[in-house]
């Protein structure tokens, strides 16, 4: 089996005159990304290999997640960056085999087009809120019974879990 985990970056700032690829995050953001690396931690997600977009964003939110996941450095995949479903099952297909678990850290709309492609079983309530709203720093836990990344398809994984920083008691909701 094989455990994906998709992680939108947490709440941005937009500041006049910054390319979209330089935005930081913003005070929300700041403060919901360490409470989702801490759930991470604590329902025993964590991953063993980690793939992060180059944008400011998910790089400040992947370094605000990883302190309670041992510091996984992360590698980070310029192809994330505005990737839509296709390239990210590109990049999850290209995952070295030795991760059982894997963290992508990515962006809308393509983390939620990959996820409601990629899932064809599991919590219908779940799948239902998955394919309504993929929230700024929300993840989606997806399984996939194969032997390795390269054999991930479209509809095969199972949604084992999706959470959103309101189901945390945050309000970071967009």
């Amino acid at each position: 089996m094989r455990r994906l985990i998709l992680l939108r970056h947490a709440k941005s700032d937009r500041p006049p005159g910054v390319a979209d690829r330089d935005r930081p995050l913003n005070p929300r953001g700041r403060q919901a990304a360490p409470r989702m690396g801490a759930y991470i931690a604590e329902a025993g997600l964590r991953p063993d290999h980690v793939l992060v977009s180059p944008a400011r964003r998910t790089l400040e939110t992947w370094d605000a997640v990883r302190g309670p996941l041992d510091g996984n450095p992360g590698e980070t995949v310029p192809a994330l960056y505005e990737a839509g479903a296709a390239q990210i099952l590109e990049v999850v297909r290209g995952a070295p085999d030795n991760a059982g678990t894997l963290l992508v850290v990515g962006h809308n709309p393509g983390l939620q087009d990959f996820a409601t492609e990629a899932v064809g079983s599991g919590s219908k309530a779940d799948r239902r809120r998955l394919a309504t709203q993929f929230p700024t720093a929300a993840l989606a836990v997806i399984d996939f019974e194969v032997g390795g990344w390269d054999e991930v398809a479209s509809g095969t994984g199972r949604l084992e879990r999706f959470v959103k920083p309101k189901d945390l008691g945050d309000d970071d909701e967009d």
